[in-house]
């Protein structure tokens, strides 16, 4: 690829031949210097909405980004038209570099792996104690791609109502995952949000959850004035009216940071996961891996985490949760 300097001249120009009232064409790319700063919000058929200052923009990508995509959280430049009244449309220029990227795959065999959200610093796993019943696998799987993409992870157990949250909140208690427990008398009346709104100050939150755990209520009751619709969903199958069916970024009260609402989940696959990236988020253990063998699993007769823990530098309890989680690579989420 030729390069050229500030000041390119004639010879630096490419015309194509034999083509009716061609432009000269050059590889010289806009730097747009003057483009507003802004913040994806959510994405619809190739419209990206986005919050430049204080008002929303329509925008679509600029064919200079090629396959770059932008995702809800991005940060990315607008120019053109940024007065948001109808009908309007700018163009995003470049999408800024992200601080974090949750990703997953539509199933464990599948090589796609699909942005969920960018620049996110905490993911909210929601899950309902009954109706339907929880699925820890599908849990262990967020847990994962938290880890995986540097996010810090927050259980939100709803309907605590229908069924005690002691036995599941156990069984991640070494992991030392914070949590919320609610109920439904508690969402009605506000209790719940001003619980959940005191771990989310200041921080951008992911909200994933399987449909029907409540999610897209709870988000409801923390930012009122943007409401979004909730439908039924059968608590066995699964099936019904999904409502939430694109990830959405909304400001919580008083600019106190930010929640995503993202579609409900019925599978989180891990194909894109590198299990060697998960133990970064176990402190205590990772220092033990300084002897494992090359490429080790850590669930192998020569893994040194066994000495490591044996040796009490680590809690079994905190290698037994390392361990349950990298398996869920292996396992589907209804085994």
């Amino acid at each position: 690829m030729r390069r050229y300097g500030k000041n390119p001249d004639e010879d630096d120009i490419r015309v194509r031949p034999n083509r009716k009232g061609n432009r000269p064409r050059t590889n010289i790319r806009p730097k747009h210097e003057d483009a507003a700063e802004g913040l994806v919000l959510t994405v619809d058929r190739g419209r990206l909405t986005c919050l430049i200052d204080d008002r929303t923009v329509t925008a679509m990508k600029a064919r200079e980004l090629g396959r770059k995509s932008a995702v809800v959280g991005d940060r990315v430049a607008v120019v053109g038209d940024l007065s948001g009244a109808k009908d309007t449309l700018a163009r995003i220029v470049r999408v800024e570099p992200r601080t974090s990227t949750l990703r997953r795959t539509a199933d464990d065999d599948d090589p796609f792996e699909r942005v969920v959200v960018a620049n996110a610093d905490q993911l909210a796993i929601v899950t309902a104690l009954a109706d339907p019943e929880p699925r820890p696998r599908l849990i262990d799987r967020c847990l994962v791609a938290a880890y995986d993409a540097g996010l810090d992870p927050l259980l939100v157990l709803t309907k605590s109502d229908l069924a005690s949250a002691d036995a599941l909140l156990e069984s991640y208690g070494a992991l030392g995952v914070p949590y919320v427990v609610t109920n439904r008398e508690e969402l009605t009346d506000g209790r719940a949000a001003e619980q959940v709104r005191e771990v989310l100050k200041g921080r951008m939150t992911a909200f994933v959850g399987h449909s029907g755990v409540g999610k897209t209520t709870l988000v409801n009751a923390l930012v009122p004035a943007r409401r979004r619709a909730t439908g039924h969903v059968n608590a066995v199958t699964g099936r019904g009216r999904h409502t939430t069916t694109s990830a959405l970024a909304l400001p919580l009260p008083g600019d106190s940071g930010w929640v995503i609402d993202t579609p409900g989940v019925r599978s989180f696959g891990l194909a894109h996961i590198d299990p060697s990236r998960v133990i970064h988020a176990f402190p205590d253990l990772e220092p033990g891996t300084a002897e494992c063998p090359r490429a080790c699993s850590h669930d192998e007769p020569d893994c040194a985490l066994d000495a490591w823990v044996t040796d009490g530098h680590a809690d079994p309890a905190r290698l037994y949760s390392l361990r349950r989680l990298l398996s869920t690579r292996e396992r589907r989420e209804g085994d």
